[in-house]
Protein backbone atom coordinates (compact mmCIF):
# COMPACT_ATOMS: atom_id res chain seq x y z
CA UNK A 1 0.00 0.00 0.00
CA UNK A 2 1.13 3.69 -0.84
CA UNK A 3 1.73 5.60 2.07
CA UNK A 4 3.39 9.11 2.52
CA UNK A 5 6.38 7.44 4.89
CA UNK A 6 9.83 7.81 4.97
CA UNK A 7 11.15 5.17 7.83
CA UNK A 8 8.07 3.76 9.46
CA UNK A 9 10.19 3.58 13.01
CA UNK A 10 10.29 7.78 12.86
CA UNK A 11 6.62 8.10 11.82
CA UNK A 12 5.21 9.54 15.69
CA UNK A 13 8.62 11.89 15.64
CA UNK A 14 8.14 13.38 12.27
CA UNK A 15 4.57 13.76 13.11
CA UNK A 16 4.78 15.08 16.42
CA UNK A 17 7.61 17.61 14.99
CA UNK A 18 5.10 18.34 11.79
CA UNK A 19 2.34 19.35 14.35
CA UNK A 20 4.55 21.92 16.04
CA UNK A 21 5.93 23.34 12.98
CA UNK A 22 1.95 23.69 11.89
CA UNK A 23 0.45 24.77 15.18
CA UNK A 24 3.76 26.94 17.11
CA UNK A 25 1.04 29.19 18.79
CA UNK A 26 -1.15 26.14 20.11
CA UNK A 27 1.73 23.37 21.14
CA UNK A 28 4.99 22.89 22.10
CA UNK A 29 6.39 19.42 22.14
CA UNK A 30 8.75 18.34 25.77
CA UNK A 31 12.27 17.28 24.88
CA UNK A 32 12.64 13.80 24.31
CA UNK A 33 9.63 12.83 25.04
CA UNK A 34 6.08 12.02 22.79
CA UNK A 35 4.34 14.65 24.64
CA UNK A 36 2.29 17.52 23.33
CA UNK A 37 1.64 20.13 25.33
CA UNK A 38 0.12 23.82 25.07
CA UNK A 39 2.25 26.80 24.46
CA UNK A 40 1.92 28.58 27.26
CA UNK A 41 1.59 25.44 29.80
CA UNK A 42 1.19 24.79 32.89
CA UNK A 43 -1.60 27.17 33.26
CA UNK A 44 -1.04 28.63 36.96
CA UNK A 45 -4.70 28.44 38.73
CA UNK A 46 -6.97 26.61 36.92
CA UNK A 47 -7.25 22.63 37.00
CA UNK A 48 -5.23 20.98 34.10
CA UNK A 49 -6.80 17.98 31.69
CA UNK A 50 -4.77 15.52 30.17
CA UNK A 51 -5.51 12.71 27.86
CA UNK A 52 -3.60 10.81 25.48
CA UNK A 53 -3.18 7.06 23.83
CA UNK A 54 -1.84 5.90 20.78
CA UNK A 55 -1.33 7.14 17.59
CA UNK A 56 -2.88 6.85 14.55
CA UNK A 57 -6.94 8.34 15.64
CA UNK A 58 -5.74 11.81 14.53
CA UNK A 59 -6.62 14.97 15.52
CA UNK A 60 -7.32 12.71 18.85
CA UNK A 61 -5.17 13.51 20.76
CA UNK A 62 -2.83 16.40 20.28
CA UNK A 63 -4.87 18.00 17.99
CA UNK A 64 -7.52 18.64 20.81
CA UNK A 65 -4.94 20.50 22.99
CA UNK A 66 -5.40 24.24 23.26
CA UNK A 67 -7.44 26.72 25.37
CA UNK A 68 -10.96 24.98 26.44
CA UNK A 69 -10.17 21.34 26.13
CA UNK A 70 -6.84 19.44 26.78
CA UNK A 71 -3.84 21.26 28.20
CA UNK A 72 -1.85 18.34 27.19
CA UNK A 73 -1.52 15.04 25.15
CA UNK A 74 0.77 12.08 25.45
CA UNK A 75 1.13 9.82 21.77
CA UNK A 76 2.10 6.11 21.77
CA UNK A 77 2.86 4.41 18.80
CA UNK A 78 0.43 3.33 16.48
CA UNK A 79 -2.20 1.83 17.98
CA UNK A 80 0.38 1.44 21.32
CA UNK A 81 -0.14 3.24 24.85
CA UNK A 82 2.00 5.67 25.64
CA UNK A 83 4.52 4.59 28.64
CA UNK A 84 3.83 5.59 31.86
CA UNK A 85 7.00 7.84 32.06
CA UNK A 86 5.22 9.83 29.23
CA UNK A 87 2.14 10.42 31.05
CA UNK A 88 4.39 11.06 34.15
CA UNK A 89 6.08 13.53 31.91
CA UNK A 90 2.74 14.62 30.89
CA UNK A 91 1.18 15.76 34.10
CA UNK A 92 4.35 17.05 35.53
CA UNK A 93 4.45 19.55 32.34
CA UNK A 94 0.39 20.13 33.02
CA UNK A 95 0.14 20.99 36.77
CA UNK A 96 -0.65 24.09 37.65
CA UNK A 97 -1.19 23.81 40.90
CA UNK A 98 -4.62 22.55 41.13
CA UNK A 99 -5.06 19.49 40.70
CA UNK A 100 -4.35 17.53 36.72
CA UNK A 101 -7.66 15.13 35.50
CA UNK A 102 -6.70 12.30 33.52
CA UNK A 103 -9.23 11.36 30.77
CA UNK A 104 -8.50 7.52 29.51
CA UNK A 105 -9.94 5.70 26.95
CA UNK A 106 -10.65 1.63 28.32
CA UNK A 107 -7.56 0.44 27.11
CA UNK A 108 -5.92 -2.05 28.95
CA UNK A 109 -2.24 -0.60 28.32
CA UNK A 110 -3.54 2.99 28.84
CA UNK A 111 -5.30 1.88 32.09
CA UNK A 112 -2.17 0.71 33.35
CA UNK A 113 0.24 3.56 32.24
CA UNK A 114 -1.92 5.75 33.57
CA UNK A 115 -2.32 4.65 36.58
CA UNK A 116 1.22 3.97 37.07
CA UNK A 117 2.13 7.24 36.27
CA UNK A 118 -0.53 8.69 39.02
CA UNK A 119 0.90 6.44 41.39
CA UNK A 120 4.69 8.09 40.89
CA UNK A 121 3.27 12.15 40.45
CA UNK A 122 1.06 11.63 43.39
CA UNK A 123 4.34 10.70 45.70
CA UNK A 124 5.38 13.92 44.28
CA UNK A 125 2.06 15.72 45.62
CA UNK A 126 0.33 15.95 42.66
CA UNK A 127 -3.32 15.67 43.35
CA UNK A 128 -4.98 13.93 39.96
CA UNK A 129 -8.25 12.67 39.50
CA UNK A 130 -9.33 9.94 36.42
CA UNK A 131 -12.35 9.58 34.66
CA UNK A 132 -12.67 6.14 32.06
CA UNK A 133 -14.16 6.95 28.91
CA UNK A 134 -16.10 3.38 27.91
CA UNK A 135 -18.97 4.69 25.23
CA UNK A 136 -18.58 1.85 22.81
CA UNK A 137 -22.01 0.20 22.82
CA UNK A 138 -20.70 -2.75 20.21
CA UNK A 139 -18.93 -4.94 23.01
CA UNK A 140 -18.71 -5.29 26.40
CA UNK A 141 -15.00 -6.80 26.28
CA UNK A 142 -12.97 -6.62 23.16
CA UNK A 143 -9.14 -7.97 22.74
CA UNK A 144 -7.96 -4.77 23.83
CA UNK A 145 -9.87 -3.84 27.16
CA UNK A 146 -12.00 -5.44 30.03
CA UNK A 147 -15.29 -3.48 29.11
CA UNK A 148 -16.54 -1.29 26.61
CA UNK A 149 -14.03 0.22 24.54
CA UNK A 150 -13.36 4.23 24.87
CA UNK A 151 -14.02 5.74 20.95
CA UNK A 152 -15.70 9.39 19.78
CA UNK A 153 -17.11 10.07 22.92
CA UNK A 154 -13.89 10.92 24.21
CA UNK A 155 -13.91 14.28 22.43
CA UNK A 156 -17.17 15.10 24.31
CA UNK A 157 -15.03 14.85 27.39
CA UNK A 158 -12.70 16.82 26.36
CA UNK A 159 -15.22 19.75 25.44
CA UNK A 160 -16.92 19.77 28.94
CA UNK A 161 -14.06 19.22 30.85
CA UNK A 162 -11.64 21.40 29.29
CA UNK A 163 -14.18 24.16 29.59
CA UNK A 164 -15.05 23.54 33.13
CA UNK A 165 -11.26 23.72 34.04
CA UNK A 166 -11.06 27.04 32.03
CA UNK A 167 -13.76 28.52 34.27
CA UNK A 168 -12.43 28.21 36.91
CA UNK A 169 -13.89 24.89 39.34
CA UNK A 170 -12.24 22.71 41.18
CA UNK A 171 -11.08 19.37 40.80
CA UNK A 172 -13.99 17.44 41.68
CA UNK A 173 -16.15 19.75 39.40
CA UNK A 174 -14.02 19.33 36.60
CA UNK A 175 -14.15 15.35 37.23
CA UNK A 176 -18.00 15.56 37.88
CA UNK A 177 -19.19 17.01 34.10
CA UNK A 178 -16.67 15.00 32.31
CA UNK A 179 -18.36 11.68 34.29
CA UNK A 180 -21.58 13.33 33.19
CA UNK A 181 -20.47 13.07 29.78
CA UNK A 182 -19.76 9.42 30.46
CA UNK A 183 -22.94 8.41 31.91
CA UNK A 184 -24.54 9.79 29.01
CA UNK A 185 -22.99 9.24 25.58
CA UNK A 186 -22.98 6.05 23.41
CA UNK A 187 -21.03 5.27 19.96
CA UNK A 188 -21.06 2.60 17.38
CA UNK A 189 -18.49 2.39 14.49
CA UNK A 190 -18.56 0.69 10.94
CA UNK A 191 -16.24 -0.15 8.75
CA UNK A 192 -16.24 -0.68 4.57
CA UNK A 193 -12.63 -1.40 4.57
CA UNK A 194 -9.22 -2.64 7.09
CA UNK A 195 -6.77 0.00 8.26
CA UNK A 196 -3.04 -0.14 6.83
CA UNK A 197 -0.34 0.71 9.40
CA UNK A 198 2.49 1.95 8.16
CA UNK A 199 5.00 -0.83 9.83
CA UNK A 200 2.84 -3.53 7.67
CA UNK A 201 2.09 -1.88 5.15
CA UNK A 202 -1.14 -4.26 4.18
CA UNK A 203 -4.19 -4.49 5.72
CA UNK A 204 -5.12 -5.47 9.20
CA UNK A 205 -7.69 -8.07 8.41
CA UNK A 206 -9.17 -9.47 5.40
CA UNK A 207 -12.70 -7.64 3.80
CA UNK A 208 -14.45 -8.59 0.78
CA UNK A 209 -15.74 -5.72 -1.73
CA UNK A 210 -19.34 -6.72 -0.81
CA UNK A 211 -18.53 -7.07 2.70
CA UNK A 212 -18.49 -4.80 5.95
CA UNK A 213 -18.05 -4.84 9.77
CA UNK A 214 -20.11 -4.07 12.16
CA UNK A 215 -19.50 -3.00 15.68
CA UNK A 216 -15.21 -1.79 15.06
CA UNK A 217 -12.89 -0.40 17.26
CA UNK A 218 -10.47 2.38 16.28
CA UNK A 219 -7.55 0.32 16.47
CA UNK A 220 -7.99 -1.84 13.36
CA UNK A 221 -9.13 -4.80 14.90
CA UNK A 222 -12.83 -6.72 13.28
CA UNK A 223 -15.54 -6.26 13.97
CA UNK A 224 -18.36 -7.77 16.12
CA UNK A 225 -20.46 -9.00 13.17
CA UNK A 226 -19.44 -9.18 8.97
CA UNK A 227 -22.33 -8.91 7.13
CA UNK A 228 -22.79 -7.68 3.18
CA UNK A 229 -22.74 -4.80 2.26
CA UNK A 230 -25.94 -2.58 2.38
CA UNK A 231 -26.96 1.27 1.77
CA UNK A 232 -26.01 4.15 3.54
CA UNK A 233 -29.03 4.97 5.22
CA UNK A 234 -29.27 0.84 6.23
CA UNK A 235 -26.23 0.81 8.24
CA UNK A 236 -27.17 4.38 9.94
CA UNK A 237 -30.08 2.93 10.89
CA UNK A 238 -28.06 -0.10 12.55
CA UNK A 239 -25.66 1.86 14.72
CA UNK A 240 -28.40 4.23 15.42
CA UNK A 241 -30.18 1.80 16.80
CA UNK A 242 -28.23 -0.03 18.94
CA UNK A 243 -26.75 3.24 20.28
CA UNK A 244 -30.40 3.90 21.63
CA UNK A 245 -31.09 0.81 22.39
CA UNK A 246 -28.33 1.25 24.68
CA UNK A 247 -28.88 4.99 26.04
CA UNK A 248 -32.96 4.81 26.08
CA UNK A 249 -33.32 8.43 25.99
CA UNK A 250 -36.77 9.80 26.66
CA UNK A 251 -39.32 11.68 24.28
CA UNK A 252 -37.88 14.96 23.77
CA UNK A 253 -34.72 14.77 25.20
CA UNK A 254 -32.43 17.03 23.63
CA UNK A 255 -29.07 15.27 21.63
CA UNK A 256 -25.82 16.34 20.17
CA UNK A 257 -24.90 13.81 17.66
CA UNK A 258 -21.25 13.05 15.96
CA UNK A 259 -21.12 11.43 12.24
CA UNK A 260 -17.04 10.84 12.73
CA UNK A 261 -15.18 9.71 9.79
CA UNK A 262 -12.62 6.78 10.36
CA UNK A 263 -10.06 8.49 8.45
CA UNK A 264 -10.48 7.41 4.70
CA UNK A 265 -14.16 7.95 4.29
CA UNK A 266 -15.19 11.85 2.48
CA UNK A 267 -17.07 14.52 3.80
CA UNK A 268 -19.80 13.83 1.12
CA UNK A 269 -20.28 10.03 2.57
CA UNK A 270 -20.72 11.42 6.17
CA UNK A 271 -23.20 14.16 5.23
CA UNK A 272 -25.20 11.33 3.57
CA UNK A 273 -24.85 9.27 7.31
CA UNK A 274 -25.75 12.81 8.76
CA UNK A 275 -28.81 12.89 6.73
CA UNK A 276 -30.81 9.50 7.95
CA UNK A 277 -29.19 9.79 11.35
CA UNK A 278 -31.04 13.16 12.08
CA UNK A 279 -34.23 11.91 10.19
CA UNK A 280 -33.79 8.69 13.20
CA UNK A 281 -33.94 11.54 15.90
CA UNK A 282 -36.93 13.01 15.04
CA UNK A 283 -38.65 9.74 14.32
CA UNK A 284 -37.42 8.67 17.81
CA UNK A 285 -39.04 11.94 19.65
CA UNK A 286 -35.39 13.08 19.92
CA UNK A 287 -34.47 17.08 19.90
CA UNK A 288 -31.30 17.41 17.93
CA UNK A 289 -28.98 20.28 19.57
CA UNK A 290 -26.16 19.95 18.01
CA UNK A 291 -24.78 18.33 14.78
CA UNK A 292 -20.85 17.75 14.54
CA UNK A 293 -19.69 15.89 11.27
CA UNK A 294 -16.26 14.87 10.44
CA UNK A 295 -12.88 13.06 11.32
CA UNK A 296 -12.52 13.20 15.26
CA UNK A 297 -11.10 10.11 16.18
CA UNK A 298 -9.69 8.19 13.25
CA UNK A 299 -8.67 5.07 12.89
CA UNK A 300 -5.31 5.77 9.99
CA UNK A 301 -7.17 4.95 6.61
CA UNK A 302 -9.84 2.72 7.17
CA UNK A 303 -13.14 3.60 5.18
CA UNK A 304 -16.29 3.39 7.64
CA UNK A 305 -17.72 5.87 10.27
CA UNK A 306 -19.64 5.84 14.09
CA UNK A 307 -22.09 7.44 15.38
CA UNK A 308 -22.23 8.85 18.70
CA UNK A 309 -25.49 10.50 20.48
CA UNK A 310 -24.97 12.04 24.04
CA UNK A 311 -28.38 13.44 26.07
CA UNK A 312 -27.28 16.83 26.69
CA UNK A 313 -29.25 19.00 29.60
CA UNK A 314 -28.41 23.01 30.16
CA UNK A 315 -25.24 22.24 31.75
CA UNK A 316 -23.87 20.09 29.04
CA UNK A 317 -25.09 22.04 26.42
CA UNK A 318 -23.36 25.25 28.11
CA UNK A 319 -19.81 23.61 28.42
CA UNK A 320 -20.00 21.92 24.84
CA UNK A 321 -20.75 25.40 23.33
CA UNK A 322 -18.21 27.37 25.13
CA UNK A 323 -15.06 28.80 23.55
CA UNK A 324 -12.50 26.44 22.52
CA UNK A 325 -9.69 26.89 20.60
CA UNK A 326 -7.13 24.09 19.43
CA UNK A 327 -5.28 22.92 16.40
CA UNK A 328 -8.53 20.65 15.35
CA UNK A 329 -11.70 21.80 17.13
CA UNK A 330 -12.84 25.47 17.70
CA UNK A 331 -15.92 26.99 19.00
CA UNK A 332 -16.76 30.64 19.87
Amino acid sequence: MKKLVNDPDDIIDEMLDGMTAAHPDYLQRLPDTQVMVRDDAPVDGEVAVVSGGGSGHEPTHAGYVGDGMLDGAAAGDVFSSPTADEFEALIDACDGGEGVLCVIKNYEGDVMNFETAIELVEMEGVDVETVVVDDDVAVEDSLYTSGRRGVCGTILVHKAAGAKAAAGADLDEVRRVAQKVIDNVGTMGMALTSCVTPEKGEPTFDLGDDEIEMGIGIHGEPGTERTELMDADAITEELTRNVLDDLDPDAGQEVLTIVNGMGGTPQMELFVVNRRLQALMDEHGLETWDAWVGDYMTSLDMAGCSVTVCAVDEELKELLDAPADTPALTTR
